[in-house]
């Protein structure tokens, strides 16, 4: 039987799945209902023929729109799916919006964008994750715009550390597209822990360097992490969804990928507060064993114990020295007749081995062919080698020897008995 779940979880695992399926999307369609609230937000609802969704834009990005969200109008809104979970109903929070038919380039953006997501640019698997405490990164802008000065600002005042590499290029116009992914090639061979390409605000034309194809293809073939950091907050632009992170402007690049020295130097005073206080609670704790350890010493009276262990010392001394004593003199009756009897084998077995030599030494002198010099007698050999007369085959070859002479035959034939 499945688990049941509240109708809280329910709302809030659909708010979960929504918000991370649908992090950014764009839709078009007519306004309706729309409410411009006193606190600056506005609450409208997009609709077409057949359908219409609730949609809700905060102050920060409705003080940023550049027309009026009037009834009736036809828009594109930007923004990302939510779930309001008191009334479990999805709406969608609006980041941006304009008026629909804005022309060319965002027909261009719109098929660039769905071409390079069909080739996996976007796929979060192949985002790479920025270290910690970046010592070398590397900026791809223009040297004499606003948006340097506002990184090394943001880089000197949080981490001062970092070493900063400048790539100056053009970052509009009909080159620019071609300088900005060269410098990201040559960026990514320099061995730095990050990169950021960018430029400070400016009009969709200001800013289509950062949609061309060939920007977005050396952001995918590189291996260094990247910050696109192009424009202001509203402004999304190709290489912002290639880059393995986006950041609303430069300056918040640095302050994302940036640890802020002041927040370090904060928890390394108190890991140092900590670790002292942690220490001089431990050296207290063994000070007070150290005292107690010391009386202890005292009332035990560890002189008079040392006295008394010499004591127990001299008498297990003495008990030794008695007990090898008793040993010695238990082994030595008992090791004299052994010694005897030993004695006794090894002369019995010296006699029993000189008797059996003398026997080998007579069977031997017996055995020479020189005591054998009976009429007829000779030895058989062949090759220096003693051999049977019944090892011999017709033809062969052989010596026969007595004590005086040797004689070399050959077998002409063989007869048995």
């Amino acid at each position: 039987m499945a688990s049941t779940l509240s109708v809280s979880s329910l709302n809030e695992q659909i708010k979960t799945l929504l918000e991370t399926t649908f992090e950014f999307v764009s839709v078009e369609g007519e306004l309706s209902r729309v409410t411009k609230h006193g606190s600056g937000h506005i609450y409208f609802t997009l609709k077409d023929a057949n359908s219409s969704i609730k949609c809700v834009m905060f102050r920060g990005n409705a003080a940023r729109l550049k027309f009026s969200l009037d009834e009736g109008a036809h828009v594109v809104i930007h923004g990302a799916l939510s779930l309001y979970t008191p009334r479990g109903e999805y709406q969608i929070n609006c980041v941006s919006a304009e008026p629909f038919g804005a022309g060319a380039l965002a027909v261009a953006f719109e098929q660039l964008k769905k071409k390079l997501e069909l080739k996996g640019y976007f796929d979060p698997s192949h985002k790479k994750p920025f270290p910690k405490y970046p010592q070398k990164i590397a900026l791809v802008t223009s040297a004499t715009g606003a948006a340097l000065q506002d990184m090394q600002r943001v880089a000197t005042h949080r981490w001062p550390l970092v070493k900063l590499i400048v790539i100056d290029v053009l970052v509009q116009g009909v080159t620019a597209a071609g300088m900005i992914a060269e410098a990201l090639r040559f960026a990514d061979t320099l061995a730095c822990d990050a990169v950021v390409v960018g430029r400070g605000g400016g009009s969709v034309e200001d800013l289509w360097a950062f949609n061309e194809e060939i920007v977005a293809d050396a952001l995918f073939a590189m291996q260094t992490p990247v910050v696109s950091a192009v424009g202001h907050e509203i402004d999304w632009v190709i290489s912002d969804y290639v880059a393995d992170l986006r950041a609303p402007t430069p300056s918040a690049a640095m302050q994302m990928i940036l640890p802020d020295m002041r927040e370090i130097m904060q928890s390394i005073d108190e890991m140092r507060y900590g670790a002292f206080n942690a220490i001089s609670q431990k050296i207290l704790r063994k000070r007070e064993q150290l005292v107690m350890m010391q009386e202890a010493f005292k009332r035990h009276g560890v002189e008079q114990r040392l006295v008394n262990q010499k004591e127990q010392l001299e008498e297990l001394k003495e008990r030794f020295n008695r007990q090898i004593l008793m040993i010695f003199e238990r082994n030595s009756r008992d090791i004299i007749p052994l010694r005897e009897r030993l004695n006794q084998n090894i002369e019995n077995s010296i006699r029993q081995k000189q008797s059996l030599v003398s026997q080998m030494m007579q069977g031997y002198e017996a055995q020479h062919p020189k005591h054998k010099n009976k009429r007829g007698f000779a030895q058989i050999t062949r090759d220096g080698k003693v051999i049977e007369l019944e090892s011999l085959g017709v033809g062969e070859c052989f010596e026969a020897m007595s004590d005086t002479v040797v004689v070399t035959s050959e077998v002409v034939k063989i007869v048995k008995m």
